[in-house]
């Protein structure tokens, strides 16, 4: 969490801003979604690729080139699934296996870390592999895991309800907001 406690004011996000103050500051991807289309910028790659392309076409320079979509157009597995069903390449976390997964595991099935990355990767596996990962991860999946630098808002919650734990979902909310409008860092200069 930040603990800058200055006053300055986070800008306008706007085609006037430099590449560094860009940077200075929390933006969402839908803000910053806006201003890729106005000055033209790709969309794609996720947040943080997004904003490195805004910060040097901001400082005029031409942003690098957006790599090509690597969706795999493979067919998605269809219902009935069972145990012998092999993931296919491509295969994505859809509501398919959702079902079929709270099936055979019960309500608390989730599609957390370990089974995204299952699915993903587990091409030529069967669904029953994927069971019997589940299972094998669950002491792990309960442990404190570390929230990507892509979620800041989800680690930003999880630092102050370590700290505020009588605290409410509107005071955390609260926290937020506030320290979404600071600064991350001093200007330079």
């Amino acid at each position: 969490m930040s603990s800058n406690t200055g006053a300055e004011k986070r800008p306008e996000l706007s085609a006037a801003l430099s590449g560094d103050e860009l940077a200075r500051w929390y933006w969402t991807l839908a803000e910053l979604t806006v201003l890729a289309r106005e000055l033209g910028v790709p969309r794609g790659g996720g947040k943080a690729a997004l904003t490195e392309r805004l910060r040097v076409a901001l400082d005029g320079v031409a942003p690098p080139a957006v790599p090509p979509r690597t969706r795999n157009a493979s067919r998605q597995l269809g219902a009935p699934v069972n145990g012998a069903t092999v993931i296919p390449e491509g295969q994505r976390c859809s509501q398919v296996l959702r079902e079929y997964f709270r099936r055979e595991i019960g309500e608390s099935f989730h599609f957390d870390a370990y089974m995204r990355t299952f699915v993903a990767e587990g091409a030529g596996r069967t669904l029953a592999d994927a069971i019997a990962h589940w299972h094998a991860t669950r002491q792990a999946a309960v442990q404190l895991q570390e929230i990507g630098s892509q979620f800041e808002l989800n680690r930003f919650l999880r630092d102050w309800y370590a700290e505020h734990p009588a605290g409410s979902r509107a005071e955390a909310l609260a926290a937020w907001r506030a320290h979404r409008d600071r600064p991350r860092r001093p200007a330079s200069g």
